[in-house]
């Protein structure tokens, strides 16, 4: 008896190690648990509201699509931000120089892709330990902690070098 039920804790243990271990799903290292509630930007009209003559012809809603007040709110944001809505898609010529600049070693042209794996195969190598997969433990923070910046090191070897950083923030007490 005693030893049937030990063989079916084994059991039980070892179908948890495997489900938390198993998965296809890209790994999720920011845990946080937010509800579905209402988006404010969808439902605040940024323009004002006009009660059409004919309500039955209204059209179907579009989340996140072109509606009767946002007719366009890709081009209203750049302009928003001071953009231009037509200049999307290349470099803009004040920006020339600046490009030149940065580009002078040379431009991968599939970057965004090649960090998007590299990232993904961190995030796998990263992704916690068994127990901290099955409780949903935030381990963003401890996976990329080598690549954090040191702000007060930071701070420190910009005075060095004799730039003014009269509005950086004094070290906290719990710092290090």
């Amino acid at each position: 008896m005693q030893a049937a039920k030990g063989r079916a804790v084994i059991a039980v243990a070892a179908m948890v190690t495997l489900a938390a271990c198993g998965g296809d799903r890209d790994p999720q290292l920011m845990n946080l648990r937010s509800g579905q509630g209402p988006d404010e930007f969808a439902i605040v009209p940024p323009k004002p509201l006009e009660m059409p003559e004919n309500l039955a012809e209204l059209p179907e809603p579009t989340p996140g699509g072109f509606n009767r007040t946002d007719q366009n709110p890709e081009a209203d944001a750049v302009i928003a931000l001071g953009g231009r809505p037509g200049a999307a898609g290349g470099i803009p010529s004040g920006d020339s120089a600046l490009y030149a600049h940065a580009a002078r070693f040379g431009v991968e042209g599939g970057i965004r892709a090649t960090l998007a794996s590299e990232d993904l195969e961190w995030r796998r190598d990263n992704n916690g330990r068994i127990l901290e997969r099955l409780f949903n433990v935030n381990v963003y923070y401890k996976a990329y902690r080598k690549y954090r910046l040191d702000q007060q090191a930071e701070l420190a070897r910009w005075r060095a070098l004799g730039i003014r950083t009269s509005s950086a923030p004094p070290r906290k007490p719990d710092e290090e």
